[in-house]
């Protein structure tokens, strides 16, 4: 199993999903982590500067789809960051995807809590656009 934690120091857990830096990609067996790797964010619309603030709901209200974001994680089968909107939070669900709200901040605590059994997930305290 793969779980993606949205960083931008590969420390501690990104604040904004969409405007991380990139994606702690930890691959998980047996409970333990076997590797782990950065992919950095050359994929999400907030990142690039390709959204707009407006409408909020649908995604041509939005301004953007999150298929490139979709795509990038497609191997992972849990997603966190401490903040994202309900948007890629329920897209994430909707490809099969694990999301989770943490209030973690540190990337290898979330995954120890994770793999416990014990990791916090808030989907309302996420962020609104």
């Amino acid at each position: 199993m793969k779980i993606g934690i949205a960083s931008n120091d590969q420390t501690t857990i990104a604040q904004h999903f969409g405007r991380t830096e990139g994606f702690v990609i930890a691959e998980i067996k047996n409970g333990e982590i076997v590797s782990r790797d950065y992919r950095p964010n050359t994929f999400s619309m907030h990142k690039l500067g390709g959204h707009t603030h407006g409408k909020h709901g649908g995604q041509k209200e939005h301004g953007h789809s999150h298929s490139a974001i979709l795509e990038a994680l497609a191997d992972c089968d849990v997603v966190l960051a401490r903040g994202m909107g309900r948007r890629i939070y329920d897209d994430l669900r909707g490809a099969n995807i694990e999301s989770y709200i943490t209030t973690q901040s540190q990337v290898l605590e979330a995954i120890d809590a994770y793999i416990a059994g014990d990791l916090d997930d808030n989907p309302d305290k996420g962020c609104v656009h």
